[in-house]
C-alpha cells in the first residue's frame, strides 16, 4: 500500500504522514529533506543553488546526511525550494524515492509531487493545505520554541516566495493530483487533521476495494 502526501511548505502535511505511519505500520519518508539535503550540499561546497550544474553536482550526497539537524533550518528550507526547480535535480532524486515507495508492504512518501510524479497509481492521495498566515504562524511557533527570533513578516514573504517556485516551476510543480482529496489543516489540531487524513485514507481505500 502506497499512501501519497503532497502540499505546501508549513501545511502540516510532515506531521500528518508520520501519524499515518505510524497508524498504518509503514515506513515513512519526507521526500523534503532530499532536495534540502541537496541544497545544503550546494552550501557546503560554496556552489550557487540557482545555477543547475551545482544543484546537479549536490545530488550525490551521502544518506547520512539526511539527519543532519541543520536540515530542518529555514534557511535550508529555502535552498531547498531554490535546487528543486531544476529538472535535472528532480529527475537525479526521482530513483531513491521510488525505490522507497515500491517496499513489501508498501510506504508513506510525503513531498509535492509525489502523487503526480513519484507515485501517481499510489493506494491512497491527499493533498495537505492550510493559509499563508497560519503557515507562516506555525513556523513563527517553531522559531520561538527553537530559541530564535524569527520575523513574522519575513516568514509570510518567504513562503510566498517558496509557493511561487513551487507552482510555477516547469517540472513537476506542485498541484493537488487527480483522484486526491484536499485537507485544509486551517482550523485543526493537529489531533483533528490527523484523524480527518485517517478517514480520508480510509474511504479512499474502501472505494479501491468495491467491485
Amino acid at each position: 500500500m502506497i499512501i501519497a502526501v503532497d502540499g505546501p511548505a508549513a501545511s502540516g502535511k510532515g506531521t500528518i504522514a508520520r501519524a499515518l505511519g505510524r497508524h498504518y505500520a509503514l515506513p515513512c519518508l519526507d521526500t523534503g529533506l532530499l532536495y534540502r539535503a541537496v541544497g545544503l550540499s550546494v552550501l557546503k561546497a560554496g556552489g550557487d543553488p540557482d545555477r543547475e550544474s551545482d544543484a546537479l553536482a549536490a545530488c550525490t550526497f551521502q544518506d547520512s546526511l539526511l539527519d543532519e539537524p541543520a536540515l530542518r533550518s529555514e534557511a535550508v528550507g529555502s535552498l531547498a525550494s531554490r535546487v528543486s526547480i531544476h529538472q535535472s535535480v528532480r529527475e537525479a532524486l526521482v530513483a531513491r524515492q521510488r525505490v522507497f515507495a515500491s517496499q513489501p508492504g508498501g510506504a508513506i512518501l510525503d513531498g509535492r509531487d509525489i502523487a503526480t510524479v513519484i507515485a501517481p497509481d499510489a493506494d491512497a492521495k491527499i493533498f495537505v493545505t492550510a493559509s499563508v498566515h497560519i503557515r507562516a504562524q506555525r513556523r513563527f511557533s517553531d522559531g520561538i520554541a527553537q530559541g530564535g527570533h524569527p520575523d513574522m513578516d519575513s516568514l509570510i514573504a518567504d513562503i510566498q516566495a517558496r509557493d511561487t517556485r513551487d507552482m510555477s516551476r516547469d517540472h513537476a510543480p506542485l498541484r493537488m493530483a487527480e483522484g486526491a482529496d484536499l485537507l485544509d489543516t486551517s482550523d485543526l489540531t493537529i489531533e483533528q487533521a490527523v484523524q480527518r487524513a485517517i478517514a480520508l485514507v480510509d474511504a479512499q481505500l474502501e472505494g479501491r476495494l468495491r467491485p
